[in-house]
């Protein structure tokens, strides 16, 4: 048996895989309130209790003294043994040791082995993880905004996901297979392309000393768009601030905007997308990845509309003497959310057969 975590600012899943070489469902999987622990080792020691399996109903109809002399001899819980575990978790992870982005929380991977009686543990930043996973996804998985026209020979793939933070990876080809190279592109400066996203950054920095893509690409960075143009535009409807007011101010701004009830809520969208965009362009060049983007995180499966609507590759695109280039990488979305817990489990099935 293996463990695998996707460990996230909002929510961590755990699940319990019997995974040896090829792609499996988990045996258990279980989510949880990452703000509600004080550590993964708490959220740990929760998940590894075994389930107490249901009372049979010859069970119930025992008298009282039956059921009193069965629970005097219990009978022994077999140990559940773990091969391997791997966590993707939203921070950098050195030496396998990290210390999360947007939790309080420090996570040591040769710790938690010691702790659970495991023999090797493996921390990966989530991205690194999530790019594990792609490389499993069925097609079916996946929903194309741009099909391009890859390479016959593999080069490099980009990630690139908007989440509660902003996460990048590239995929490089050894000759052999993909690697994940993870890194914290999410946190590089936010570079405008426009009269208004300049506009946008010296909003954002009247608030912060550094204006990171991160704080316009993710779930907060979608209401400080729609904030830069409440104070700007003067058209935020009263209805709408309510609802933003009452609930999930990202979610409220994105169903407005989507179902096209405010006009202030679809010119959020419109910015978001085109940064999006943008930035997954830049990550392109960067990495030269010709062989594909893919959109991971909780955002792009949510806004899909938007981003087919020709907005994101619009932007993608916009790269001066390279706009061909662009036009032939191939952009996909990411639409399985467990992603990053797959290619986690991929790495301790492997972690196991060592």
């Amino acid at each position: 048996m293996i463990l695998a975590g996707d460990i996230g600012g909002t929510k961590t899943h755990l699940a319990l895989f019997d995974w040896t070489t090829e792609r499996v469902e988990p045996v258990r999987l279980e989510t949880f309130h990452s703000a509600d622990y004080a550590s993964l080792d708490d959220m740990l020691s929760e998940f590894l209790i075994p389930p107490k399996p249901p009372t049979p109903i010859d069970e119930l109809d025992r008298t009282q003294d039956e059921h009193d002399e069965a629970e005097a001899e219990p009978k022994a819980e077999e140990p559940l043994t773990i091969a391997a575990a791997c966590f993707g978790v939203a921070g950098p992870v050195i030496q396998n040791h990290s210390h999360t982005t947007n939790l309080p929380w420090i996570v040591d991977g040769a710790a938690l082995g010691k702790r659970f009686d495991i023999p090797s543990v493996r921390l990966l930043n989530d991205l690194e993880a999530m790019a594990h996973g792609i490389l499993l996804l069925r097609s079916d998985e996946l929903v194309t905004l741009n099909p391009g026209t890859p390479p016959q020979q593999k080069q490099a793939i980009a990630l690139i996901a908007a989440g509660t933070g902003l996460g990048e990876c590239i995929l490089f080809w050894d000759g052999t297979r993909y690697r994940p190279m993870p890194s914290e592109g999410g946190h590089a400066d936010f570079a405008p392309n426009s009269d208004n996203e300049i506009e946008l950054l010296r909003h954002v920095r009247s608030h912060y000393l550094h204006v990171s893509y991160e704080r316009v690409l993710s779930g907060p960075g979608l209401y400080a768009i729609y904030e830069y143009l409440r104070d700007t535009k003067k058209n935020e409807p009263t209805w709408l601030s309510e609802k933003i007011k009452a609930g999930d101010p990202a979610a409220e701004i994105a169903e407005a905007g989507l179902k096209g009830q405010a006009e202030i809520a679809a010119q959020t969208l419109d910015l978001f997308a085109g940064i999006y965009g943008a930035e997954a362009g830049n990550l392109a060049l960067k990495a030269m990845a010709i062989n594909g983007v893919y959109l991971g995180g909780g955002i792009a499966p949510k806004l899909l509309a938007k981003l087919k609507d020709g907005t994101f590759m619009k932007a993608f695109s916009n790269k001066g003497r390279y706009k061909r280039l662009m036009n032939n990488i191939p952009v996909h979305v990411v639409m399985n959310q467990r992603t990053a817990l797959i290619g986690a489990a991929s790495t301790a099935a492997r972690l196991a057969q060592a």
